[in-house]
């Protein structure tokens, strides 16, 4: 029996593979794609016939190695992790103070697109109406600008 399973040893190779893209497909972690990729090549390392505690050491060697390799890359590419909004899209951006901006009140400034953002001064100083100013960086829904 022990010798039956030990040739077909690639069925366990094929079961792994499809756990690990159903919890891929279920997840979008990019993570257990690796393992799936590392079962799918251990397929025909098994039917080499090499003992059950090498195919292990090598499935999780090829797995380990792709996710420190290639996981980094993938996620760059793929730019996985962050969704541009179109508030992402306002640092740098020149806007105009519609309402005074105040040390201690928010302010209103309307962006080139017509769209109005509550706004604080970077530096704590305050800015009047009409003036021109730069976005910063972003807070929630508050823009940090400083003049022109």
């Amino acid at each position: 029996m022990f010798d039956f399973i030990l040739s077909h040893f690639y069925w366990f190779w094929i079961f792994i593979f499809v756990l690990a893209v159903l919890i891929e497909a279920v997840t979008f972690a990019l993570t257990t794609v690796w393992a799936a990729i590392s079962a799918l090549l251990m397929v025909f390392f098994s039917m080499t016939h090499l003992p059950i505690r090498w195919q292990i050491v090598i499935f999780l060697v090829i797995t380990i190695a792709l996710i420190v390799f290639t996981r980094p890359f993938a996620i760059k590419k793929l730019k996985l992790g962050k969704t541009k909004t179109n508030i992402d899209t306002l640092e740098g951006q020149e806007v105009l103070v519609e309402k005074k901006i105040a040390p201690f009140a928010k302010g209103e400034v309307k962006a080139k697109n017509g769209v109005f953002w509550a706004a604080v001064s970077e530096d704590g100083s305050e800015i009047s109406r009409g003036e021109v100013c730069v976005v910063k960086s972003v807070d929630g829904n508050t823009l940090k600008v400083a003049k022109k």
